[in-house]
C-alpha cells in the first residue's frame, strides 16, 4: 500500500484489528463535535493540535501525546496528519440505564465494575461473562483502561449487543452513588476478608474486578463494603481478571437462585 505522498508503509496489525480509528484533523474534529462516543485521541508530540486537544478535553476525552512513529504504526491510511482518534465501537449507557435494565427484569441490580482493565480482550470477556450470568450492566473508568473498541466488541462474542456499559470519569465517586442507591460493593482480591462462599450477593450487588497487574486501586478498595477472596486449591494462586469475574458472577447467580 502507498500513502498519497507515494511513500510505502505497512499498517500495524493491531490497528487493522481495531478498525474504529479515525485519522486526520478534519475526521477527528468532526468526531469530537458530533458528540459520538470517543475513547481516546492520540496526538504526535510537537504537532500543533491545540484546537483538537481543547475540544477533546471539553468532551472529557483523554489525550495521549506520543511519538509520531507510534501514529505511523497505528495508521491504516498513511496520512494521519499527526492525530488519530479511537472511536467507541458501541454507544455507552447512563447509570440510570443500568438500573432500569434491572427494574425491567424485576431483579435486584447486579453490576460489574472494571477497575483499570487495560486489555480489550479481557474487557470483552468480562462483558461476555456478565451477560451470560444475567448481570444488568458493566461499569468502566474513562482513563487508563480499555474502552469499547472493536477488539473488545469481538471478544465479547456478541454479548455487547445486550449488555449496557457505562463509562465514568470518577470511579470512586460512582461507587459512592451506587451505595447511596442501596448497592453493596464487593471487591475481588486474593487477600479478601470474606470468603467467596460467605459473601451475600442476594441483594443489589456490584462486583469490582481489578486490573491485570495491580488489582483494585487503593481508593476504590477503600470504597468497597467487602473484599472477597476466591479459594485457590492449586499451585497457582491467581486467576485472569475475566475468569475471576466469571467465578464471582456465577456464585452470585447460585446464591440468588438457590439461597445458601
Amino acid at each position: 500500500m502507498h500513502n498519497p505522498n507515494g511513500k510505502k508503509f505497512r499498517p500495524n496489525r493491531e490497528a487493522d484489528e481495531d478498525n474504529n480509528l479515525l485519522e486526520g484533523r478534519n475526521a477527528v474534529t468532526e468526531l469530537l463535535r458530533s458528540g459520538q462516543d470517543c475513547d481516546k485521541v492520540f496526538v504526535a508530540q510537537g504537532a500543533r493540535m491545540g484546537d483538537i486537544i481543547a475540544l477533546a478535553k471539553s468532551r472529557g476525552v483523554p489525550v495521549v501525546e506520543c511519538d509520531r512513529r507510534k501514529l505511523d504504526g497505528m495508521s491504516t491510511t498513511g496520512n494521519h496528519q499527526g492525530v488519530i482518534a479511537q472511536a467507541a465501537a458501541h454507544a455507552y449507557a447512563s447509570l440510570d440505564d443500568l438500573f432500569q435494565n434491572a427494574a425491567d427484569k424485576g431483579e435486584a441490580p447486579m453490576f460489574v465494575i472494571c477497575d483499570g482493565i487495560a486489555d480489550p480482550h479481557n474487557l470483552g470477556a468480562i462483558i461476555r461473562s456478565a451477560e451470560t450470568a444475567g448481570a444488568h450492566g458493566v461499569i468502566i473508568p474513562k482513563r487508563r483502561a480499555a474502552g469499547l473498541t472493536a477488539v473488545a466488541a469481538r471478544a465479547s462474542a456478541g454479548a455487547l449487543a445486550y449488555m449496557p456499559v457505562h463509562k465514568t470519569v470518577n470511579l470512586a465517586g460512582l461507587i459512592d452513588e451506587l451505595k447511596e442507591r442501596g448497592v453493596w460493593v464487593f471487591g475481588a482480591e486474593a487477600d479478601g476478608t470474606v470468603g467467596l462462599y460467605e459473601a451475600d450477593f442476594a441483594g443489589p450487588t456490584a462486583i469490582v474486578i481489578g486490573s491485570e497487574g495491580e488489582g483494585i486501586s487503593r481508593l476504590v478498595r477503600q470504597k468497597c463494603d467487602f473484599i472477597v477472596s476466591i479459594p485457590m486449591r492449586g499451585k497457582v494462586n491467581s486467576l485472569n481478571a475475566s475468569n475471576a469475574a466469571a467465578v464471582l458472577l456465577f456464585e452470585a447467580v447460585r446464591r440468588r437462585t438457590y439461597g445458601k
